[in-house]
Formats: C-alpha cells, sequence, structure tokens
C-alpha cells in the first residue's frame, strides 16, 4: 500500500515523548518518513502535528509558527528542570521567608504584575535539562553528569501571558496562565523567572498546547483512538494551512534553497502553500 501524504493532528497524552509519538505513527503507516513539528516535553500534552511523507516538507515551516498554552506554574517552589518532572531545589515557607510570607499569600494583582515583565520580546536562558546542544552533546546530558552548561540567551516573542486562576496549595501558589507566543520559547523558563522576580521560585506543574498555527485542540485526536492505517474514509479532512500559517520563517533546506535562488522567505512559504492545495494533500485530524 502506498501510504497517503498528509498532517495528522494528534492530542498527545502526558508521559509520552514527542519521538514516542512519531514512532507510533511510523508503524501504523509503515513507513520512516513521519516527523514532527515542535517538541512537546513528556509531561506535556496538546496538539503535535505529526507529518506523514510529502508532509515533511511542511514541518520546518509549522514549527516556526505562533504556538498557544494553557500552564500551571506553581508559586514557592524551584526545580532544576523548571517543571514537576525535575528535583526541588528550592522551597519557600511562611517560616522560611524572612518577612514570614508564603507564596499563597501573593495576591493575583502582584502575579498579574510579575508576568507583564514577561510580555514582548524578551531575552530567555533555556532551561539547563534542554535538548539544545553544547560542544555537540545535549544541554541535559551534560547536566545529569555534573557538568551543567551556561546557556546563552535568546531572543523570544511572547505576545500574551495572561493570568486566568489562583489557587492556594498550603503555603504554595497554583497560577494558571495562558501563553501564546513564538517558536523556541520554553514556557518551562517563563515558570522559573516569574518565580524568581516574586522571590519566591516557581516551576511548570501542567502544561497543554493548544494550538500550532492555524491547529487546535479540537482537531486534534488522541493516538490511542486511531482507526488503522487503512481507513482514510473514516478520517476527518481539515483544510490546507492558510499562507499566514508560515509566517516567521522558513525551514533550513528552504533558507538554503532560496538564498541560491534570491526567492524571499514570503515567496517560499506562499509556495509551499500553493503546493500543499495543489497537490490537495490531506490534514487529517485522525491518525
Amino acid at each position: 500500500m502506498t501510504v497517503p501524504s498528509g498532517l495528522v493532528i494528534v492530542d498527545k497524552p502526558a508521559g509520552l515523548t514527542s519521538h514516542d509519538v512519531v514512532a507510533r505513527i511510523r508503524r501504523m503507516a509503515g513507513t520512516r518518513r513521519v516527523g514532527h513539528a515542535g517538541t512537546l516535553d513528556p509531561m506535556a500534552t496538546g496538539v503535535l502535528v505529526v507529518g506523514v511523507q510529502k508532509a515533511t516538507r511542511l514541518l520546518g515551516h509549522l514549527a516556526l509558527t505562533e504556538k498557544e498554552y494553557a500552564a500551571t506554574i506553581r508559586l514557592g517552589q524551584a526545580t532544576d528542570s523548571g517543571d514537576a518532572d525535575g528535583q526541588i531545589v528550592s522551597s519557600v515557607t511562611s517560616t522560611s521567608t524572612v518577612a514570614g510570607r508564603a507564596a499563597a499569600e501573593l495576591t493575583a494583582g502582584e502575579v498579574t504584575e510579575a508576568l507583564a515583565a514577561f510580555t514582548g520580546e524578551i531575552q530567555q536562558v533555556p532551561p539547563g535539562i534542554s535538548a539544545i546542544k553544547v560542544a555537540g552533546k545535549r544541554a541535559y546530558q551534560l547536566t545529569r553528569e555534573g557538568a551543567p552548561p551556561k546557556l546563552a540567551a535568546r531572543t523570544v516573542t511572547v505576545r500574551e501571558l495572561v493570568l486566568v486562576a489562583v489557587r492556594p496549595a498550603g503555603d504554595l501558589l497554583d497560577a494558571d496562565v495562558k501563553v501564546t507566543c513564538s517558536s523556541g520559547t520554553y514556557i518551562r523558563a517563563i515558570a522559573r523567572d516569574v518565580g524568581t522576580a516574586l522571590g519566591v521560585g516557581g516551576h511548570l506543574t501542567a502544561l497543554r498546547r493548544t494550538r500550532v498555527g492555524p491547529y487546535t485542540e479540537g482537531m486534534a485526536r488522541s493516538p490511542g483512538a486511531c482507526p488503522t492505517w487503512r481507513q482514510t474514509s473514516t478520517w476527518s479532512r481539515l483544510p490546507p494551512p492558510p499562507r499566514r500559517s508560515f509566517r516567521g520563517g522558513t525551514s533550513p533546506r528552504t533558507r538554503r534553497r532560496s538564498s541560491r535562488t534570491g526567492a524571499g522567505c514570503q515567496r517560499s512559504a506562499a509556495g509551499v502553500v500553493r503546493w500543499l492545495r495543489s497537490t490537495r494533500m490531506a490534514c487529517w485530524s485522525r491518525c
């Protein structure tokens, strides 16, 4: 069977890596030509866009699109990874602070003010436990070997960082936030930096990606609910992504090709969309 090309919009469950999802799709499709647009940590859930066959050409563009998240930041505790999978490195309680004030006593106004400082174009230092390569090794490998690297700050854009709700948890405070940001933004780093700004430390306890470019969580399906690969007639087809979905850049391969031909980023993105529409490639919401 020739596997059709397309995008599979997966609702990644917690506990699986993005590569685990790709491996599952490879087995189902019977092809190794499968990739994803934007890694989700094992703890995170939500939208993972997977490309099959020719659709893998789109992934470099989709990886650079705007993303949206729903997250919970626990204020009062910091971890080495910036999320709940890491080891606690500091904890602030009412008896451990000079002023005798626990994180749970922070007001919604104070949290909102701290969040505002991390919106717009900001310089963000990635977490030490991340997949960034340093001298040929992943940062998380160096950290676990006892030689954590000093990572340089990167420019990212956080278009929206909104406080949705706050809930005391003993001496700690859980803050639910909505984040809309550019590619390359670490939500774990936002949690860490907001906690530092408030003087209590912070880490991420929940993260769900609700949108990647034009693809939302309403279009996604759990890998466990997948029909067999041959049942293409039972899959929902989504419209091809609009041209504006590719605003923000091109894949390295397209950039190299564009530099040789003189074509600009906008022309390259528009060409990919025209190609997608002309081939009538499927964008499946069920894998």
